[in-house]
């Protein structure tokens, strides 16, 4: 089997002894392998990575957007190659691959106008004859700890930023889904950025350990499962690093009475069973208020994905396969545990059989009624193409169910009467609001993120906090005087 080797310091290694197997998911076959690093492979990523910093930090912003805007230009040219490799090993349909690309593009976009976004502040007699401005310092070596759902939006999400201001970057991607990472890798290479500036090592746990214990690794991004994302802040921030790290999710739309229900449905269609439900911003409860609404929504939605086009997603249909056969079998169990808490299966995919596909990872889409909240399907992540229906009597105990909730990832309300939105956007409790729009994932130059158990430190990703968070804050004061003199007080700038 080919063999995804690591790229460090602009050139392929493998020196692992361990390795792992690269599953097509619409055939079940192991098709590539990866190897798994050590922590001497992580320390010779670093040490490439600390290598190049000196000359890279000193590159002109100017120059480093030049290499983006050549690698944005690339990006571009290749993106259906990159669609068709993230389909091969994630299983996802190339249209949505497609989308995956476009929207980590956004954030290269939006890394290209660095010159302006490293743009200090500057004060003209702070005190007599005394000066003071600020500057952006990049932090040095930093890591990215990306998950197999967006092998190339995610990491997208976080080198162009940290690149952009001036750090050198080591990437761990999935090992279940590595390709898409190389192939970037290749791609700036190509744009013209200095060997040792971005490398790439895979591995599990192994590896992320060696991250978040090497004291040159001066920062942290991952997004993942909250378990892992609670794991990575505290022993990052232990050892002394910034970290982002973004966990799970549990993400409600509320659906009331007024609202455009055709319209309701098709959002949670593809909000829902888009991408295998394998996104952290993925809907999976319908909060309907009142059992009209719940009802009329059932009857329209349930033949819709009784009816999903499900196949190999290179063939493009509406949905493809789970990402390993051990995630449909997890998520499978959640159907089994459904139904054994009460929940009302409508719609039941576990006996779906693709032609000439019989061992692919296919699970078809499930649809719960008469869900609630003490339910596991209800409290836990499935990650899955599961979506459960919440009755409840009124707009209050909706905001409230959403608000009690340990995620706080996403939400959306679905409704016609504009005080009602304006009140659920304001009083809701999670990171990003939806208002008729199913999954409100920010453009570039905004942050995404969550609030409580979905996030693990301050800062979101990309867009203004990117800056913040891959960049250190400077303020010098200066004065020129005439004469040198002793001063024993504190200063006092007058």
């Amino acid at each position: 089997m080919k063999t995804i080797p690591h790229r460090i310091g602009g050139r392929f290694f493998e020196t692992s002894d361990r390795h792992a197997n690269i599953f097509d998911p619409a055939t079940g076959a192991a098709t590539k392998r990866v190897p798994l690093a050590s922590a001497d492979d992580v320390r010779a990523a670093v040490d490439a990575a600390a290598a190049a910093f000196p000359a890279w930090a000193e590159t002109t912003p100017l120059n480093r957007a030049r290499v983006l805007f050549k690698f944005k230009e690339l990006i571009e040219r290749h993106a259906g190659d990159l669609a068709a490799i993230i389909t091969g090993e994630h299983g996802k349909v190339l249209s949505d691959a497609r989308g995956e690309v476009t929207r980590g593009l956004e954030v290269v976009e939006f890394a290209c106008g660095i010159p302006h976004l490293l743009k200090g502040e500057h004060s003209m007699n702070v005190g007599r004859e005394v000066d003071s401005w600020t500057e952006y310092a990049p932090l040095g070596v930093v890591a990215g700890i990306t998950p197999f759902n967006f092998p190339a939006m995610v990491p997208l999400w976080m080198f162009p930023v940290a690149l952009a201001c001036g750090n050198t970057f080591v990437l761990k991607p999935s090992e279940r889904d590595p390709s898409a990472s190389i192939f970037m890798a290749e791609l700036l290479k190509q744009a013209g950025l200095p060997d040792g500036v971005f490398n790439v090592v895979h591995g599990d746990k192994v590896a992320v350990d060696a991250l978040l214990d090497e004291p040159r690794v001066q920062a942290i991004s991952f997004v993942g499962s909250t378990p892992i994302a609670e794991y990575i802040y505290a022993r990052g921030s232990a050892n002394g690093k910034r970290v982002q790290a973004l966990g799970g999710a549990k993400n409600h739309m509320v659906v009331l009475p007024d609202a455009d229900l055709d319209g309701a449905v098709s959002a949670l269609l593809g909000a829902g069973y888009g991408s295998a439900g394998e996104r952290c911003m993925a809907i999976s409860v319908a909060v309907c208020v009142g059992d009209a609404t719940a009802d009329a929504l059932v009857a329209k939605l349930a033949p819709k994905v009784a009816a999903l086009k499900i196949g190999p997603g290179c063939l493009d249909p509406e949905m493809g396969p789970l990402v390993t056969a051990a995630h449909r079998d997890k998520v499978r169990d959640y159907v089994d545990a459904g139904i054994d808490e009460g929940a009302e299966l409508v719609v039941d995919g576990r006996g779906l059989r693709v032609d000439g596909h019989d061992d692919g990872f296919f699970l078809g889409g499930c649809l719960f009624d008469r869900v609630t909240a003490d339910m596991r399907i209800y409290r836990e992540e499935i990650f899955g193409p599961v979506l459960g229906v919440v009755r409840v009597p009124d707009f209050d105990t909706a905001l409230a169910l959403v608000n009690a909730h340990e995620y706080g990832n996403g939400t959306a309300i679905f409704t016609r009467d504009g005080g009602a939105a304006r009140e659920f956007a304001h009083r809701v409790q999670a990171g990003m609001v939806g208002v008729n729009v199913p999954i409100p994932v920010p453009m570039a130059f905004h942050s995404f993120g969550g609030w409580k158990r979905s996030i693990f430190g301050p800062l979101h990703v990309h867009g203004p906090d990117g800056v913040r968070f891959y960049t250190r804050l400077k303020t010098i004061t200066a004065r020129w005087p005439d004469t040198h003199h002793a001063e024993f007080v504190m200063p006092t700038m007058k």
